[in-house]
């Protein structure tokens, strides 16, 4: 019998001073079987520090990245239906970054963990030609704490100023600070 996801219930409020992006989102995450709280806050982090300041280009979504390996983590399309931005969170392949990033207009990775940084020694020279790459790492201890945060139902004040997320849930809170390992300033 297939395992099936577990449902989060989230209310995201959002003031981002870097990009002028406040608002209230209210999200329902499937967490895949496999996909632990430590990816699944990634994920909400990616959403947070992507969603667009209007739907004029089209919104950002969860995808289906773990049940349909054709898709991201995140994504943005255009009304067209073309996709705007691929967001993708883990250590994805090399190769699969290169074929992604020939067929969108921009491409964000956000690793985790302790071995993002071997991943990347490993894979960065294999993506020079990737012009629309932006990769990020989110430091494991911070990854950690922010997986702590993890609740059925959560409420979550996260704030962006200077490059530096506070991510609040009733009386406790994490600070991350993504680390640009390549691509544009600010995630």
């Amino acid at each position: 019998m297939a395992l099936k996801a577990t449902i989060y219930k989230v209310a995201l409020e959002l003031s981002d001073l870097d990009r002028n992006v406040y608002g209230d989102f209210p999200a329902t995450m499937a967490r895949h079987p496999s996909e632990t709280d430590e990816r699944m806050l990634i994920r909400l982090l990616a959403f947070a520090l992507n969603v667009p300041s209007d739907d004029a280009r089209g919104q950002l979504e969860f995808a289906k990245d773990l049940w349909d390996p054709d898709e991201p983590a995140l994504w943005q399309k255009a009304l067209t239906g073309e996709i705007e931005h691929w967001i993708e969170v883990g250590q994805p392949d090399d190769k699969r970054l290169m074929k992604i990033s020939n067929r969108v207009g921009r491409v964000s990775v956000y690793a985790f963990s302790s071995s993002a940084a071997i991943w990347w020694a490993g894979v960065s020279h294999l993506l020079t030609r990737a012009r629309n790459l932006a990769v990020w790492q989110i430091p494991a201890a911070q990854s950690q704490a922010l997986a702590a945060l993890a609740q059925r139902a959560m409420q979550l004040q996260v704030t962006v100023q200077d490059g530096a997320v506070w991510v609040a849930e009733g009386g406790r809170s994490v600070e991350v600070t993504p680390v640009r390992l390549r691509g544009a300033e600010g995630p």
